[in-house]
């Protein structure tokens, strides 16, 4: 016969931290150094939910070229990119150079396009998101927008920090806001590359599942910024077009990023010539 159980036994095993649950397979290769998951827009968003079931604090990356170069550039940037739990491909020319590779990264993952798949997820499971950055209003219009498009969605909070570096307590205030508004998804609009640097600093102690800079998304859905046409999307060129509609801060950046993607290119023909044996012409050993 079994012996009745102690009440408290049950109350001590629900207090017992479980274990996160396990994380999907997945598939890794490296674009100009930087490790890109094998994900489809699809794939993605099914990902970040299981993060955000796990309950752990995590972050995601949407990087494009202009990361690419940063991760280069910037020492704390690659140690962004290290710490990472996903890291997608934002950008047409990486795609493509990957299709070079044995393993082609199966399409780009825009976070522009994300957004919305994550808003749809977040509302069918009751999760909330908290949108933090923009322009003064830009957030707040997106989350209204994005909780007409899906209803049931929970904003868990929204505000546009001043473009400074916040006081001591100004940034103890927020904190408290965003640890206690029980979000899953942290949606941050700071700017590359400061948004990933503030995400990785803070991703920890503010306990929010899953946190990702999303860049001018904010922008785009609440309409003070326009997305190029799908046929510019489709064929690589949506840079040129925002390139075109904000010359004056774009211009310098992706002649930077057309250096960059230029001797990386001359990098990969050096590493070529390299495993045939012909020498060693690399600048950089791999990863």
């Amino acid at each position: 016969m079994n012996e009745p159980r102690n009440p408290s036994d049950s109350a001590a095993a629900a207090t017992v931290p479980q274990p996160a649950p396990p994380l999907p397979d997945r598939i890794r290769s490296e674009v100009w150094d930087v490790p890109f998951d094998h994900l489809t827009l699809a794939e993605a968003v099914d990902w970040i939910e299981c993060l955000v079931q796990r309950r752990v604090p995590s972050y995601v990356i949407t990087a494009n070229l202009n990361y690419c170069m940063l991760h280069h550039r910037d020492p704390a940037v690659g140690a962004i990119t290290d710490d990472a739990d996903l890291i997608l491909a934002d950008g047409q020319p990486i795609v493509l150079r990957s299709r070079l590779s044995k393993a082609p990264i199966p399409e780009r993952v825009a976070g522009s396009e994300m957004i919305y798949h994550l808003a749809e997820r977040c509302s069918d499971n009751g999760w909330g998101i908290y949108f933090l950055g923009g322009e003064e209003g830009v957030a707040a219009q997106c989350a209204n927008k994005l909780q007409t498009m899906y209803p049931g969605l929970k904003i868990s909070g929204v505000e546009s920090p001043p473009f400074r570096q916040l006081s001591e307590r100004e940034q103890h205030e927020q904190d408290q806001r965003i640890k206690k508004s029980g979000a899953a998804i942290l949606l941050v609009a700071f700017g590359q590359p400061k948004g990933e640097k503030w995400i990785h600093e803070n991703y920890k102690r503010l306990g929010i599942p899953v946190s990702i800079q999303l860049g001018a998304s904010f922008d785009f859905i609440a309409g003070t910024a326009k997305r190029a046409p799908m046929a510019w999307q489709k064929i690589g060129m949506e840079w040129a077009y925002r390139m075109c509609s904000d010359p004056k801060r774009l211009v310098p950046r992706y002649a930077k990023n057309a250096t960059f993607l230029l001797g990386a290119l001359i990098e990969d023909w050096k590493r070529l010539v390299t495993s045939w044996g012909m020498g060693d012409w690399s600048n950089r050993p791999e990863r």
